[in-house]
């Protein structure tokens, strides 16, 4: 049964086990993880000690002018009010009015600091984690949601950054606030401020019982907010793909899940966070009745002045409007706290490291696998390849061919070393990979992939995206070699022409070539091309495939082959199966012994011209 049932028919929110599950998970580690959390925001922050210290000194000052107002006032009632002395009373009031003008300055200030520090802090800790994404291994990417990691980076530090816009202030300042309320009622009365006190322990059970189910929701509510957003992102990604196979209504019922889960969680880890002013109020409101009535009688039996129950009304009030403040600011906490656990643990993930001493070793070009053994993860038990072996020369041309999942891809991972291999070595001119450093090699390298990327940014930018110190008259010469230059020249703006997301306003065909120029550019010793023309019309074939044998040329390349042209060209052929090297030899030689290749070659038409 519903724990609750939201009125005129709706969906039931959460169900007891739910929350009660909610609740559990919020038990064991979750202490010291907030503490560490905590622990880690803080070190960042305190970076800006000097101007934090400032704005500690007005946050005091500005609690100490809050709390001198009321008591002047009820000494103005006893001094001047009751005895009709309108010159002091008229003196009361203009340094009142100074008082509050002064509290006025320091509370701007310390906004205006702490919004800075806070900004300061943001702006360091997405960098710090924008920065360590590039250097987490490909294989962290293919683990995760690209838009579950954007929310980290955006929603999550969001979180953070406005807790440390507000939260942090309005903490330290009810802090304060509490403590000279206490020392200036106790001095000023022992028995009101007794009774005043009389709701702290109400007000305590109020605030676990409520604390102990929005932590975990709060929780619940970033994670789910992060799946929502990955959902969005993939599915919006690959729109086209949703549209062909008209799975409309399919992606629309998975995303109302999702968005029902965070409706769900939101739905009470706001309803939990918003009975806390609710309470609040409440008890201030007795605090307020208490106060007044026991004063009044003291008041009419002479033990206590007016002046006395108006600064305990009013102190009363000052004393649970800070945790009330600190009530409604725990709401921000909990949410930030949990976004912070989500970018830290981001932040923790092990970035592509050297295994020893890397070194810049410059290519010749030269590439051997040397009993190579590979799996994409630790607990599969089947190797992705098993055994390769093969020696290449430099400027040689080597073509890979096989079926679907027989390692091709693979291959060239390994050696742009996104993976590294689990037994055996990848040499390049007889040197580890591992021992090369790994910017140094990739910057040898140049990709040409099946589905190019461009950015939005000018077509002159994207191609010199593969060296970033090109000139205009080397793009272009690239562009030529690649046999882009007159299709560039017919766009609006010609190289200057801004491209949108992935280039959707130019073919398949013609991001290609301009892919061709980006490795063109790049002037790479080792060439990689993933199937960079098996999406591609015959006639823009021709046209691709004449510059890449003009890109190949005096280079070490590596073909994954789906075309005869290709392999025909080609100075080794590897033939893959199951992650096994089943025959190396010219195209040929593999027909002429009549093995797996040439039946493989009889049997596909995707060899054929």
């Amino acid at each position: 049964m519903a724990f609750f049932q939201k009125p005129f028919g709706y969906e039931p929110i959460l169900s007891k086990d739910d929350l009660k599950q909610a609740v559990q998970k919020k038990k064991g580690p979750r202490a010291s993880n907030w503490k560490s959390t905590l622990g880690r925001i803080w070190r960042i922050v305190d970076e800006q000690r000097g101007l934090l210290v400032i704005v500690l000194l007005m946050v005091m000052a500005s609690s100490a002018l809050a709390l001198i107002g009321p008591y002047l006032i009820g000494k103005m009632i006893d001094t001047f009010v009751m005895n009709g002395n309108l010159e002091g009373l008229g003196k009361m009031i203009t340094m009142l009015v100074g008082i509050y003008a002064v509290l006025a300055v320091t509370l701007f200030l310390q906004n205006y600091w702490m919004i800075g520090i806070a900004q300061q802090t943001i702006y360091r800790l997405r960098t710090s984690v924008f920065s360590h994404l590039q250097k987490l291994p490909v294989s962290f990417f293919d683990r995760r949601q690209h838009g579950e990691l954007m929310s980290r980076v955006t929603n999550d530090i969001e979180a953070v950054s406005s807790t440390l816009n507000s939260s942090f202030i309005q903490v330290f300042s009810s802090v304060l606030t509490l403590g000279g309320t206490l020392i200036i009622m106790l001095s000023l009365s022992p028995l009101l401020t007794l009774l005043t006190m009389t709701i702290i322990p109400t007000m305590f059970l109020a605030m676990r019982w409520i604390t102990r189910r929005t932590g975990p929701l709060f929780k619940e509510q970033q994670a789910a907010m992060g799946a929502l957003n990955g959902m969005i992102e993939e599915t919006i990604s690959g729109q086209r793909i949703v549209k062909a196979f008209s799975q409309e209504e399919r992606v629309i019922a998975e995303f109302r899940e999702k968005s029902l889960r965070l409706k769900r969680t939101g739905f009470w880890a706001q309803t939990y966070s918003g009975f806390i002013p609710k309470v609040m109020n409440f008890l201030n409101n007795m605090s307020f009745t208490i106060v007044a009535g026991i004063g009044g009688l003291l008041a009419l039996y002479g033990h206590v002045s007016i002046g006395v129950i108006v600064i305990f009304t009013e102190y009363a009030r000052q004393f649970t409007r800070p945790l009330n403040d600190l009530a409604n600011q725990f709401n921000t906490v909990l949410s930030a706290i949990a976004g912070a656990e989500r970018v830290f643990v981001l932040l923790d993930e092990q970035p592509e490291v050297e295994m020893v001493a890397a070194n810049h070793h410059k290519l010749r070009g030269k590439v051997d696998f040397n009993h190579v053994y590979f799996k994409y993860e630790q607990g599969e038990e089947a190797y992705t390849l098993k055994d390769v072996h093969f020696s290449v020369e430099p400027g040689q041309t080597v073509a890979l061919v096989g079926p679907t999942g027989a390692g091709k891809t693979t291959i060239l991972q390994l050696i742009a070393r996104f993976y590294d291999v689990e037994k055996g070595e990848v040499l390049f001119d007889g040197v580890n990979v591992q021992q090369i450093d790994r910017e140094a090699l990739r910057s040898q390298m140049a990709f040409v992939l099946q589905d190019p990327f461009l950015f939005e940014a000018t077509v002159r930018e994207n191609i010199r995206y593969g060296r970033l110190n090109a000139s205009d008259i080397e793009i272009e010469e690239a562009a030529k070699r690649a046999n882009a230059h007159d299709f560039i020249m017919k766009l609006k703006d010609g190289y200057d022409t801004v491209l949108a997301a992935d280039g959707r306003e130019i073919s398949q065909g013609q991001k290609q070539l301009l892919s061709i120029a980006r490795a063109f550019i790049a002037d790479p010793k080792i060439l990689l091309l993933d199937e960079a023309t098996s999406s591609i019309d015959t006639v823009t074939e021709l046209e691709i495939q004449e510059a890449l044998d003009t890109l190949m040329q005096g280079r070490t390349s590596f073909v994954i082959a789906h075309r005869l042209n290709t392999v025909r060209n080609a100075d080794i052929v590897l033939v893959m199966q199951k992650g096994e090297l089943v025959e190396v030899g010219l195209q040929q030689d593999l027909i002429e012994a009549g093995g797996i290749y040439a039946k493989m070659l009889s049997s596909s038409s995707r060899f054929m011209e």
